[in-house]
């Protein structure tokens, strides 16, 4: 098995890794957005069911989270996920949802009232204030913290492997076990290294374009 043999399998499992990182993204960003308002709710009982429900998914390993989203249904009501990915998919989602949640919450309530205040005196509605006004300051305070998450869930991918999803780091087991070379195993570090290295770069340049919101 030659190098380049071993490179076009492994981009093959990387498509895998980034299909879950991207995936997830794109539900766990609005929807830690939906849970950090229940964080903050005013309506008691929400605001301590949400924060209980942000704990417990905070607090459980997400490889055990994973086992629970795929291997729970099928027990309790005989409908299993109708596929590994999807299992994934979903774990991941509701995992970094929460940890998100919490990053918004951080940076919505770290917003001086004097800017809803204003917003106000201007006649706005609360939807405009919240997205014309606390939103595009929310992110500039975020982007730091959010790049942290973004970087561990690259890393947090290969978790998938624990129910047999073939992404990069599984594929590179098996030439392992198959091929009895471990180099390939090794060889994903580079994978990683390039990806981070290529998201480092974009939340930088983010920064330095939201850098008109210094005081």
């Amino acid at each position: 098995m030659g190098f380049w043999d071993v490179t076009l399998n492994l981009l093959g499992g990387f498509k895998t890794t980034f299909y879950i990182f991207a995936l997830t993204l794109l539900f766990a960003l609005p929807l830690g957005l939906v849970i950090s308002f229940g964080s903050m709710s005013k309506f008691t009982p929400l605001r301590y069911l949400v924060k209980v429900f942000v704990w417990i998914v905070r607090g459980v390993p997400l490889m055990l989270q994973i086992f629970i989203i795929f291997y729970v249904p099928g027990f309790i009501f005989g409908a299993p996920v109708s596929s590994r990915f999807n299992a994934v998919i979903v774990a991941f989602t509701i995992n970094y949802a929460c940890y998100f949640s919490e990053i918004y919450r951080g940076g919505i309530e770290n917003i001086s009232r004097s800017q809803s205040e204003a917003g106000e005196v201007l006649v706005m509605t609360k939807t405009q204030i919240f997205f014309r006004v606390i939103l595009l300051q929310v992110i500039k305070r975020i982007t730091a913290p959010m790049s942290n998450e973004v970087i561990t869930l690259v890393k947090d991918t290969a978790l998938a492997r624990v129910i047999m999803v073939a992404e990069i780091i599984k594929v590179s087991e098996e030439f392992v076990s198959s091929y009895a070379l471990i180099w390939p195993l090794f060889y994903t570090g580079v994978f990683y290294l390039v990806f981070v290295g290529i998201l480092t770069l974009l939340f930088g340049y983010a920064e330095k374009k939201l850098d008109y919101f210094k005081a």
